[in-house]
């Protein structure tokens, strides 16, 4: 694993940006970009989207003035409309909903909340409690939470996995929040496990790779840098996770939304900044922070690169063929 430590920069007093990979997009966060961009451009705006398509508020305006129509509910939206679905998936009412009442869906839901929520339909169908382990608040486990609500409990914090109950310990499963802390969550299961032991969990974890890969870079650069900043929205769950894994490894941490929002009290003192970013955050808004982190100060620049990224997701099957077509 290359190390973030280089002990050159630190005795020459030279301060260091460096840039940690992967980091940024990640495959459903690509494709449910394009699903809008590629809706606007060949059936025109406008084009409804049921809440923010990716947590990042600058991914969210610049696809607003290109024509998408944000709501926070498709009750805002006139029967018969077309009606993309965001990355972090929907309630099967929600889907009903809309077939119901006519609505050309365009489902740019990630292929790996998907997973997440066919796990939850084939437990619900055995019978089984399924204790989602999650922010309660949050879209994707919102959607999940309603694949199975008679047989779901949300379960937050360890607190929560010690406190809680289930009609019948022997049919009891766990899935997960696809953006989560993968330390945190392993606590938390292990937690559930030693309550429950005939527990079940899902054949592979559902935190997504671009989660883990990018909490991995920001374990890797802890030792060797004084400081990570992370772009991401304020509202980006793994952006967050990342900003929490550095902080209980001892580094100093902070998620902005752009480079106008770091405080160069942050700075005062330091040699070597580490940088990435959500995987809902462009690498634009990364590029400006490096600009920006240049201009006061830190000329020299690392790469720490963890590992390549080579995942693609297909678009959504509704726009497959325009696509292929155009």
């Amino acid at each position: 694993m290359p190390s973030c430590l280089d002990q050159q920069s630190y005795s020459s007093g030279r301060r260091t940006v460096v840039l940690l990979t992967p980091r940024g997009f990640c495959a459903g966060v690509v494709r449910a970009i394009d699903a809008v961009r590629i809706a606007l451009k060949v059936f025109g705006p406008p084009v409804y989207v049921r809440r923010e398509i990716v947590h990042n508020r600058f991914v969210v305006e610049s696809l607003r003035a290109a024509g998408a129509v944000f709501v926070d509910e498709i009750d805002a939206i006139a029967d018969g409309e077309r009606v993309i679905f965001s990355a972090h998936g929907v309630a099967p009412a929600v889907r009903q909903q809309a077939e119901e009442r006519g609505m050309k869906v365009i489902d740019a839901t990630c292929p790996l909340v998907t997973k997440v929520h066919l796990e939850a339909a084939r437990f619900a169908r055995m019978g089984f409690t399924i204790l989602l382990i999650g922010h309660r608040d949050h879209d994707e486990v919102i959607g999940t939470l309603g694949v199975a609500p008679e047989n779901t409990i949300i379960v937050e914090t360890l607190e929560d996995a010690g406190k809680v109950q289930v009609p019948d310990p022997a049919r009891v499963c766990y899935l997960t929040q696809t953006t989560l802390s993968l330390d945190e969550t392993a606590g938390i299961i292990a937690r559930l496990r030693e309550r429950f032991p005939a527990i079940q969990g899902p054949a592979a974890h559902d935190i997504c790779y671009a989660t883990q890969n990018r909490q991995e870079a920001v374990k890797a650069a802890a030792q060797g840098c004084d400081l990570l900043l992370v772009v991401g929205s304020k509202n980006s769950s793994n952006s967050k996770r990342l900003v929490e894994v550095a902080r209980r490894l001892g580094l100093k941490a902070y998620l902005v939304d752009c480079a106008a929002e770091v405080d160069p009290a942050w700075l005062e003192g330091k040699i070597r900044v580490a940088v990435t970013a959500g995987a809902s955050a462009p690498e634009n808004l990364v590029e400006d922070l490096v600009r920006h982190l240049r201009d006061l100060g830190f000329e020299r620049m690392e790469e720490l690169r963890l590992k390549q990224e080579d995942v693609r997701f297909t678009l959504p099957p509704e726009l497959v063929e325009i696509s292929n077509c155009s």
